[in-house]
Parts: C-alpha cells; sequence; structure tokens
C-alpha cells in the first residue's frame, strides 16, 4: 500500500508544455519542452523566431482551442484564427497576451476605467459618498443621464395591458462635453481660404475636394464661384454649422452637412493618436482644445462631483498620484467596505510596485506609452484570482530604467509562484538572469535564424557559445574621450506634464544621452520642446500601420524607382509592376494568397494556385530587369537587393541609398516582400528609423532605439548612432540601456522619482562624471554596470 501512496497522481505527471515540428513563419521544424510552472525566457537576436514560436504557435493555438469552447453564435463575433502550423501541441494551458500594444485609442478611455479601479472607486463614493448622489453609475463619465416617458404594451394573463411608464438613467457624464473633458473650437483660417471660392478650392480640409461628388452636394446650396470673404451671414452659416440636410444632386438624394459637425463626426470622434498622420497634422492646426468649461476637465456632471469621501470629490480623487490615491484610500475607515477597500489599495500598490505610481486615473489610456500600456495590462492579471494559467510577455523590460526592472522581475516571479507558467521573450540580461530555463533560438536572423540552439539554465546558456550565451555579460566601457558641442538647444521654462520650470541646454555635434526613471520627464522634455523644432525629425514608439498587403518595399517607398526601372527597361507603364493595380493577379487581386471565409469557423489562408504566391500576372512575370522578374525582386533580403541594384544591368541608385539604410540599422535579413505584420517590434522600430534617416534633418531625436535589439545587435547600433554623429548630425536618444548612456558624449539625468517626484534635471555632464559622482539612481546602476 506505501507503494501506492508514494506514486506520481496521473494529473500531476502532466509537467511541460510540448510543441514537436513548428514551422510558422521562419521556424524550422522546431521541437522543444517548455516547463510548466516556471518562467521560462525565450531569447536570440531580432528575427530569430522567438514571437512566431511563442505568440504565434504556443499562445495562439491554446487562444484558438479556447475559442473553439464557445457557441457558434459567440465564435462569429470573435477573430477568427487558423490552426497554426505545427504538427504536435501538449500540455496547453488557457493563455494570457500581455503585449506592445498600445491600448485603446477611445478618448474615454483612461488609465482608471481601463484597470477596473473607476469601478471600485465608484462605488465607494455611491456608498459613502456625502451627499448621496445615487448608485455607481451616477460617477460614471460614461454614462449620459437620461429620463423619458411612455405608453407600453405587454401580454400579461392572455390579456393585453396598456400602462403609461417613466423610465430614469443616473449617469455622471457632463452633458457639454459628453465626458471627454474638453471641447474643441475652430481656427476658421485654418478651414478655408476666405479669399478664394469654393470651385478655386478655398477648402484646407482633407479629404474635401471639390472635383467629385463634394463640389456638386455643395454646389446644391451654396454659390460656388463666389470668394467665401463675399458670402452672405446665412450662407457662412450653411457652410460651417448646417445640420443634416436632403440635397437632390442629379436626380440622387444625397446629405448635405455644414463643415464643422462633419469634421466632429468623422475625425473628432477618433483619439489623436489613432489618427492618420495628414488628418492629425489638420486637427492639431485647425482646433485648439480647451478644458470643458462646464466640468473644468473632469468628464463629470455637477451631482457627481458634489459628493466627497475623507474631503475629496471623485474627480479629485482621479487627478492624484496613484502613490497619493493609495493612501487616500488607506484613510477610508468603513467597515463595511473593508473587503473593497482592501482589493482597491491591493491594486493601486501594484501600480506603484511596478513603477507606474506616477501616473494619475484620469491619464487618457491613448497616450501611454508601448511599455506602459503592458505594465498597465499586467495590473489586471496580479491581482486575478485564476492560476495554471500560461502568461505570455513581450519584452516586459521595455521602458524600463533598470531600478525598474527589478520591480518587474519581482511581479513576474510573484506571478509564477501563484502556480502559472511564464513566458517572456527578453534582450536584457537583468531578466533573462531571473529565469528558470533558457530557450535560445537563431543562429541568426531570418531565413538564417528558426532553429533552437540552446534549451536549459541561464549558467548553460552562458557556456553554450551561442551568440546570446556569448553577449550575456558584454559590458560596454566608457569612452576614453567625448565630443566637445558646436552649440545647444535652449530649453527654457519647460512646464509640460510634471516638469518644474526646467531650464536645460541640450549640446549639439554630439551624442546626447536622456536618461531617468520612466515617469521622471524624459519625453515631456524631448518631445514637447526639441522635437518639433526645425531641422529636427524624432522617431517614437508610435506604431507603423499598414494593411496585410503592405511589406517594406511599399512602406519605405523604395518598390516607385524599382517599378520605375523596370517600365523603363521594358518599354511599358510602371502600374503593371504594382500588385494592387493593374499587374496584380486576378485570383488572389495582388494578395498571393487567398482567404477563405467559413462562416463562424476560422478563416483558412492557402496560397493562390494561380500565381502560387508570387501576386503577379503571367504577363508581368515575363518582363524583367538584370534577369530577375518583380517577383524575383521581392523575394529578395535587403541585403541581396542592394548589391542587385548596384549592378550595372539593374543599376538604381536611389534604391541602393533607401537599403543601405535599412542594412545600416540592422534589419537586412528582411525580404523586401514580408508583410509588415509579420514583423516583431523591434524590426518595425529599426523601420521607421531606417525611413527618418533618409530624410535631411540636422538633428535626430531617437525614442528608446534599442528596444527589440538583441545584446549582440546594440553594438551595430552604437556605430550607426556614431556615423550620424561623425557625419555632422546631432543626435539625442531618450534610453534606457546603460550600453548606450555609456557610450555617449553628454548625459542629462531626470527625477530623482516620477510624476510629481520627477521633472527635475538632476545631472548634465559626461558620462564618465555621472559614474564618478554616483549622485542619481542612473548614476548607481550605471557605475555598476560598468564595474566602476
Amino acid at each position: 500500500m506505501s507503494g501506492e501512496h508514494s506514486a506520481v497522481h496521473p494529473a500531476d505527471a502532466h509537467t511541460t508544455i510540448v510543441v514537436s515540428g513548428a514551422r510558422e513563419h521562419n521556424l524550422k521544424n522546431v521541437s522543444v519542452e517548455i516547463p510548466k510552472r516556471r518562467l521560462t525566457a525565450f531569447t536570440g537576436v531580432s528575427g530569430s523566431g522567438k514571437s512566431s514560436l511563442v505568440f504565434s504557435t504556443i499562445a495562439a493555438e491554446s487562444q484558438r482551442l479556447i475559442n473553439e469552447t464557445y457557441s457558434a453564435f459567440l465564435q462569429g463575433f470573435m477573430p477568427s484564427q487558423s490552426r497554426p502550423d505545427v504538427d504536435v501541441l501538449e500540455g496547453l494551458t488557457t493563455a494570457v497576451v500581455v503585449d506592445q500594444e498600445r491600448m485603446g485609442a477611445n478618448p474615454r478611455s483612461t488609465v482608471g476605467t481601463a484597470t477596473d479601479v473607476n469601478a471600485m472607486l465608484r462605488i465607494v463614493f455611491s456608498r459613502i459618498g456625502d451627499p448621496y448622489v445615487g448608485p455607481p453609475n451616477a460617477f460614471s463619465f460614461n454614462t449620459a443621464s437620461i429620463s423619458g416617458a411612455g405608453a407600453v404594451q405587454f401580454e400579461k394573463d392572455g390579456k393585453i395591458v396598456k400602462e403609461r411608464r417613466d423610465f430614469a438613467v443616473l449617469g455622471g457624464m457632463c452633458p457639454k462635453c459628453e465626458g471627454r473633458g474638453s471641447v474643441s473650437d475652430f481656427a476658421l483660417d485654418e478651414l478655408y481660404d476666405a479669399d478664394k471660392s469654393l470651385a478655386e478650392g478655398a477648402l484646407k480640409v482633407p479629404g474635401f475636394s471639390m472635383d467629385g461628388w463634394y463640389g456638386r452636394i455643395f454646389g446644391a446650396l451654396l454659390p460656388m464661384e463666389t470668394p467665401i470673404r463675399d458670402f452672405t451671414e446665412q450662407q457662412l452659416h450653411d457652410l460651417l454649422y448646417k445640420e443634416p440636410t436632403k440635397v437632390k444632386v442629379e436626380g440622387s438624394n444625397l446629405t448635405y452637412e455644414g463643415l464643422i459637425p462633419r469634421i466632429q463626426k468623422s475625425m473628432l470622434s477618433k483619439d489623436r493618436e489613432a489618427m492618420q498622420k495628414h488628418i492629425r497634422a489638420f486637427v492639431d492646426r485647425a482646433i485648439v482644445f480647451t478644458p470643458c468649461p462646464d466640468c473644468g476637465g473632469t468628464r463629470l456632471n455637477e451631482a457627481a462631483r458634489s459628493a466627497k469621501v475623507n474631503g475629496l470629490n471623485i474627480a479629485e480623487a482621479s487627478a492624484l498620484q496613484i502613490t497619493d490615491l493609495a493612501e487616500w484610500v488607506r484613510s477610508i475607515d468603513d467597515p463595511g467596505l473593508a473587503p473593497l477597500i482592501a482589493n482597491l489599495s491591493h491594486t493601486l500598490d501594484s501600480f506603484v510596485q511596478i513603477g507606474l505610481g506616477y501616473l494619475s486615473l484620469e491619464r487618457p489610456s491613448g497616450s501611454l506609452s508601448g511599455g506602459e500600456s503592458q505594465r498597465t495590462k499586467m495590473i489586471k492579471h496580479l491581482g486575478s484570482s485564476i492560476t495554471d494559467a500560461t502568461y505570455v510577455f513581450d519584452e516586459p523590460s521595455i521602458g524600463l530604467h533598470p531600478h525598474d526592472i527589478q520591480n518587474m522581475n519581482e511581479l513576474l516571479l510573484r506571478l509564477r509562484d501563484k502556480g502559472n507558467t511564464v513566458l517572456v521573450v527578453e534582450h536584457k540580461p537583468e531578466m533573462i538572469g531571473i529565469a528558470d530555463h533558457v530557450i535560445d533560438l537563431g543562429p541568426l536572423a531570418g531565413s538564417a535564424g528558426g532553429e533552437v540552439c540552446f534549451s536549459g539554465t541561464v549558467e548553460g546558456l552562458r557556456a553554450s557559445g551561442t551568440l546570446t550565451g556569448t553577449h550575456l555579460d558584454d559590458r560596454a566601457k566608457l569612452k576614453e574621450s567625448v565630443r566637445k558641442a558646436t552649440g545647444a538647444i535652449e530649453v527654457r521654462g519647460a512646464d509640460q506634464h510634471n516638469l518644474e520650470n526646467v531650464d536645460v541646454d541640450v549640446p549639439l555635434g554630439v551624442l546626447t544621452v536622456i536618461t531617468g526613471v520612466a515617469g521622471s520627464g524624459k519625453s515631456s522634455l524631448i518631445h514637447g520642446n526639441v522635437s518639433n523644432r526645425e531641422g529636427v525629425v524624432a522617431v517614437d514608439q508610435g506604431a507603423i500601420r499598414g494593411s496585410r498587403r503592405s511589406n517594406p518595399a511599399t512602406y519605405t517607398g523604395l518598390l516607385d524607382p524599382v517599378r520605375t526601372a523596370f517600365a523603363k527597361a521594358n518599354g511599358v507603364k510602371p502600374a503593371l509592376f504594382s500588385a494592387n493595380s493593374e499587374g496584380a493577379c486576378p485570383e488572389c487581386k495582388g494578395a498571393g494568397v487567398i482567404y477563405t471565409e467559413l462562416g463562424v469557423m476560422a478563416t483558412v489562408e492557402s496560397t493562390c494556385p494561380v500565381c502560387e504566391g508570387r501576386r503577379f500576372n503571367d504577363a508581368v512575370l515575363e518582363y524583367t530587369l538584370g534577369d530577375k522578374s518583380i517577383a524575383d525582386v521581392l523575394e529578395l533580403s535587403m541585403s541581396e537587393a542592394r548589391d542587385f541594384f548596384a549592378t550595372a544591368e539593374a543599376k538604381i541608385p536611389k534604391a541602393v541609398k533607401i537599403l543601405d539604410r535599412l542594412v545600416d540599422v540592422g534589419i537586412g535579413y528582411i525580404k523586401l516582400g514580408q508583410p509588415l505584420s509579420t514583423l516583431s517590434g523591434g524590426e518595425r522600430q529599426r523601420l521607421k528609423l531606417a525611413i527618418h534617416m533618409i530624410e535631411d534633418a540636422d538633428t535626430y531625436v531617437l525614442d528608446e532605439p534599442t528596444t527589440g535589439l538583441h545584446l549582440a545587435d546594440v553594438e551595430n547600433l552604437l556605430g550607426l548612432l556614431d556615423r550620424l554623429v561623425d557625419a555632422g548630425k546631432s543626435v539625442i536618444v531618450i534610453e534606457h540601456h546603460q550600453a548606450v548612456m555609456a557610450h555617449a558624449d553628454w548625459i542629462i539625468d531626470l527625477g530623482p522619482g516620477a510624476g510629481q517626484q520627477g521633472g527635475r534635471v538632476m545631472f548634465e555632464g559626461t558620462p564618465a562624471d555621472l559614474v564618478t559622482a554616483k549622485s542619481t539612481l542612473t548614476g548607481e546602476y550605471l557605475a555598476a554596470y560598468v564595474g566602476a
């Protein structure tokens, strides 16, 4: 009997996630075992296949299987997913993906609403707020107060009964700004040129061309040949403010609407961050947002603002920095609310521990950086009662100061210790170091990657001889001599967000690194005072927007000179060499794949049988340039394409110039025709960097260019920055990576803390001086990094 008791229970034998024969993207038949209820780090150069294995294979299949447990009706509303290209996946658990995607761009979404903290706070105010206002909804700026009355008819005991019913919903939304907190005013001279007529193109609003239907609709109500300056008062009112009105144009019933209501519906209903670049530029010029005069920017109506708890109303509580809000919550002494207060305090403490204590609940979620968004999403999961789930993180160290990485490590270990499997795609040695297990992919990127180079412990990785193992203990050295500045950008009285009237000179002609903990004011200082100056090009962390047809060749503008060269060599028109135009394969319309919609089941994606994925029709593929068709060119990697376009038969200097930059930033392995949707976060960031470097600028501002970079690639990035400075450019980098700090000519360190505890310049000088002084948090960590 004793033997039976000591035997392992069958349910406890499932200790690994088994992946066998994974071929998603560039994975080469990968088979690997991942221990459950442990923290596993996935390492390797950018593009080696980490995301393909973790996100596109393991997490994707887990989520697909869970979706299939829902009813067919519900599945119809869910994103369809096809099965990943893998032979066997065993031991999967529920996958929770915490990625770098910025949070929703809904103008009414805030840090409070995105994390359920607002929901808990509303209950507190509805229960103990003085005076009593109403239920929790009475404190919600997303719920409008409405009331009504009318006759209703229903069946009761087989008889038709008619009754008059009244109804009312009590909400907290400010009626003037509709819960947005700001109202817009229009600069009329940015909407139209008063000296021109409509027919002459007086309107400056994007998309309002008078050549098409808009011209005919406007012509039905307004004089097209009269300069706007000479419009009557009524005509000007109709142009700007007229409510939707039916008009008859050439026998068709159409709707005319004034410029301002139309702009409000089509443009201002979106968050600024979600707008296309040219729309955003117009909105910035034409529309001035000011705090709502009725609610003072709080988004809430007067009733919601009247109730107070411990001296604060809900708007004042939401405006507090989370560190201060946590203290205020702890001061609430009400036995009936004790469990809720404990839960609320725990959530707010998690914000502080994760390095986001400087945020406030009223902060719009669309204004958070990728790293901040990822950590805000983490807050939800830290308080979750679910265990035995698989949490998948995409570079959680992004945007974190070395000091904050320690806190993040503790949180990841807390998730693991609750009995969860934690999978982390990561490059930072500080985060790889805490892993129970490491899987290193490579050996290189793209087609030269996709293999498991090592699987084992961190110590085993160090001794493995792989690229990651070799570079794991790399430490950059301080430069022996630094460059001298040739001038300076003077910033005076900077007070955006948490900056405290900052005066600083940002040197020119050198490599300047802006450091400080997350939330110390780095982005506010640079993007608010330097990026908008003439001759300055800023590369931020914003996502690349493009359809599944977009690829590096179309995104960078490389395809234009290539199409022109093909057309010239073959005596035909350039449109033939566009997969989105005349040259497209008629079967797949130039997509290269056929998408088969199977109703409520997953959409199946299959290679087009006619063009075999080459995207062009047969006639176009007959035309060549230097013995290659347009489809062959799109299959080349950027490095191969650069060599090809430098040859005599296919010489395109403009293409070579663009490709030089792309290879320079370390993405020479990516194919020209690879869909943008398959690129990793780091690859997209560097693609943007390469495009901006093609622009002729005097000063470059780079926001965390090491994002997604392998330890071995950071050295290449530093070489690229050096080449820019040596060519006479000024480079300003907002960065947390100690290798970049050590390589700087000048460091500006902000702090000492985040939010209200930040916003001051703590140090200006060379990296060597910062290390010697050790006077700031950054100085201490940099000194430890360089071994001083």
